[in-house]
């Protein structure tokens, strides 16, 4: 998922022969997940059309305030679009219609529409390059800089006079990248990297049977989310699970059994800066298992010898260097606030998460969870049933507050 999906997006696109990006632009966005609106200028029809900007972002193109060719006058709304927009991108934009801008001008929807916008504004100029370097032009794009727009620089290269310079428009999916680091730049969470566990494990006992439990990895999978979208670089590391990930910063690595899953958190942990436990790892496995399927009749294979598996948490807690954040989660069906302060204490955690088996829609299997926050201090937090998805803002919301500084 991108950071743009659900995104409410104005595209404004001007009357210049740069207008053909827009429609890679278009797709981009949509693409990535957003609603996008396409707003032309009438000057900009004779460069694209609007059955194939249409077509691409499934929405009438809108160009005047009234429609000509609806007898009832149907009025589009400048000031609707505007407080429709979360984001609202020119791009092209030409030097007149920064000029435009810059003079608060508005002859024409796109730019009544940005006049009335309060939301983030980026332009894309693009122009020849003695256009783009005329002091007069520069101006209006400073002026527009300093009423809070974001400027797209335009790159270098061979423009449509014939001559090389400064003037053409940014390529569609360097628009794109700029947008997207922009929005993530204030997250809270920004460029940090996070590790987190997900689902059960399973291990084997022949070839078609084995020794796991009823997670399904959705608490792991909704932390993921919500840690990508406070900006952090996510690796998420889950055993067998129907779940999938569609985000371009949460990188998914598949696992079966408890073993593959600590080799894979040995691989990332030094790079972590918070890593959170949420698997239910299984805490044995088969001292053997078999490459076939034990056949019932063989008597001497009914009992089971079981081992340890490695102690991952524990693991990670002696091996946690000062900058490191560890939160652990542990599923309790008695004394439960008691263990999960002695399993902070004996594994060097920073904060346990604890789930009772005794709460009505918590636990494994629901799409809903209940948990107590404990920090390494003993203050214990409580939370409600919530959608899971609730449930890990509330995680990340008391990871933040406790680590404040450390983060």
């Amino acid at each position: 998922m991108s950071i743009l999906s659900g995104k409410n997006i104005l595209l404004g696109i001007t009357g210049g022969i740069a207008a053909y990006k827009s429609i890679f632009l278009l797709r981009l966005l949509v693409k990535s997940g957003a609603n996008v609106q396409v707003i032309l200028t009438p000057s900009a029809k004779d460069f694209v059309t609007p059955l194939t900007l249409s077509t691409l972002s499934n929405r009438p193109i809108l160009s005047d305030f009234f429609d000509k060719n609806n007898q009832n006058k149907v009025w589009n709304n400048h000031v609707d679009l505007a407080l429709w927009a979360d984001l609202f991108v020119i791009a092209p934009a030409t030097s007149n219609t920064l000029s435009k801008m810059a003079s608060a001008r508005a002859d024409n929807l796109l730019l009544a529409t940005y006049l009335s916008s309060k939301c983030p504004v980026y332009f894309a100029p693009a122009m020849d390059l003695d256009m783009h370097k005329n002091m007069a032009n520069k101006e209006n794009i400073n002026r527009l800089i300093s009423f809070g727009n974001k400027h797209i620089p335009v790159n270098s290269g061979f423009l449509a006079s014939g001559l090389e310079g400064e003037g053409r428009m940014s390529e569609p999916p360097e628009i794109v990248d700029f947008i997207k680091n922009d929005l993530r730049k204030d997250l809270k969470l920004l460029n940090k990297k996070i590790l987190i566990t997900a689902g059960p494990t399973y291990e084997s006992i022949d070839a078609v049977r084995f020794i796991g439990n009823y997670s399904t990895g959705k608490m792991g999978f909704a932390l993921a989310k919500v840690a990508a979208k406070l900006g952090a670089d996510v690796t998420l590391i889950s055993g067998p699970t129907s779940l999938s990930m569609n985000d371009d910063y949460v990188k998914v690595i598949n696992v079966i059994t408890a073993d593959q899953m600590f080799s894979e958190v040995k691989k990332h942990y030094e790079s972590s800066e918070i890593t959170i436990m949420s698997a239910a790892v299984s805490d044995f496995k088969p001292r053997s298992s078999f490459d076939k399927k034990i056949k019932k009749e063989n008597k001497n294979l009914l009992s089971i010898e079981l081992v340890e598996n490695v102690d991952i948490l524990k693991y990670l807690g002696e091996n946690k260097n000062n900058n490191q954040i560890l939160v652990g989660f542990a599923l309790e069906t008695d004394n439960e606030v008691e263990y999960a302060k002695l399993k902070i204490q004996k594994k060097n955690l920073d904060a346990i998460i604890l789930n009772s088996l005794n709460d009505k829609g918590a636990g494994f299997g629901h799409d809903t969870n209940k948990v107590t926050y404990i920090n390494f201090s003993g203050t214990i937090q409580k939370f409600k049933l919530k959608l899971k998805d609730e449930v890990a803002k509330d995680i990340f919301d008391q990871i933040l507050t406790d680590f404040n500084e450390k983060i």
